[in-house]
């Protein structure tokens, strides 16, 4: 298991004062303004940042990280992946869970394996989860209740509801 949970992406520096714009992988905004610390890979290393403040923007945050004080320093960041400790993330509600804790899950239906979650797509609706099935094939299913059984995050099983409704093999190849 990791030790550090993707939360957010640097996109772009702002100004002069080595403010940086991010892009949040987070439903949980307000969580950005409880962050002291977060990490960033270097070289296949995570090294720690403290966050001096926090701004909210329109479907962004801008950050500024201690001793990062001009556009310069803060140009290494850019592109850079934002990540957290276990302790730092956000408490989730009933039936929500991580998108680290879905991929990589085994996908049920009519009590038979399909395949395995290999992806989620973040959209604007709802969330889609991208299903690796036996064939090796993509199959996109919706995270939501009327395809969504129930998920077991002990033991990483997805089942789905009925699949002949929604699952429907290709005849390209």
């Amino acid at each position: 298991m990791t030790d550090y949970f993707l939360i957010a992406k640097v996109v772009s520096s702002v100004g002069r004062n080595g403010i940086v714009k991010i892009i949040s992988y987070s439903d949980f905004k307000k969580r950005f303004f409880k962050l002291d610390e977060i990490f960033i890979d270097f070289f296949d290393d995570k090294k720690s940042l403290y966050v001096e403040f926090v701004e909210e923007g329109q479907d962004c945050f801008f950050i500024k990280f201690k001793n990062f004080d001009s556009e310069e320093d803060s140009k290494i960041l850019i592109g850079k992946n934002i990540y957290v400790k276990k302790n730092d993330l956000a408490e989730l509600p009933k039936d929500h869970f991580f998108i680290h804790d879905i991929i990589g899950s085994d996908v049920f239906c009519n009590d038979v394996k399909i395949g395995f979650v290999k992806d989620i797509l973040k959209l604007p609706a709802n969330d889609v989860y991208v299903i690796s099935d036996l064939d090796n094939k993509e199959r996109l299913i919706p995270a939501v209740s009327e395809f969504i059984e129930k998920f077991d995050i002990n033991n990483k099983v997805l089942i789905l509801k009925k699949l002949d409704e929604y699952y429907e093999e290709d005849d390209e190849d």
